[in-house]
């Protein structure tokens, strides 16, 4: 049997990819785009690339380490390209690549629902809350 390349293996695996196995890579793709900030960064690079600056901005509550982390990740997975173009100070651009603008409908389709959800969601929370998040009381002995 002739030895394969690494890519000529990754094909032959992919017929065999399935997340539901423990030992497929696919779960780290899940983890990193199940990730709110990797869903938010993929969301705000939509429109077009942006500075770390803009995506702060856009992607509130993120910080600044956060979005670094999360932007490396997406860029190591092939998703955002980081460009740096020499000036004074140094300006850094990320935009969404061809396989990462693939994935903006699912995460823009993900984003939406949240949105157009969220007040069900509080309402199932608070119904829950009060059936079963309250503490139980524990009933009073009598006295004999």
């Amino acid at each position: 049997m002739p030895t394969l390349t690494a890519a000529q293996e990754r094909e032959l695996a992919r017929l065999d990819y399935n997340a539901f196995f423990a030992a497929c890579p696919s779960r780290q793709v899940l983890e990193t785009i199940g990730n709110k900030w990797a869903c938010l960064i993929v969301n705000a690079l939509e429109g077009g690339p942006l500075r770390h600056s803009e995506i702060g901005r856009t992607v509130a509550g993120a910080s600044q380490k956060m979005l670094t982390q999360t932007l490396r990740t997406l860029e190591r997975d092939g998703l955002v390209t980081r460009t740096v173009t020499p000036s004074v100070p140094v300006r850094v651009d990320y935009e969404l690549t061809p396989l990462g603008q693939s994935l903006t409908p699912v995460l823009h389709a993900l984003k939406a629902w949240s949105e157009g959800h969220i007040a069900d969601i509080l309402d199932a929370r608070d119904s829950y809350d009060e059936r079963d998040g309250a503490p139980a009381v524990a009933p009073v002995p009598a006295h004999a």
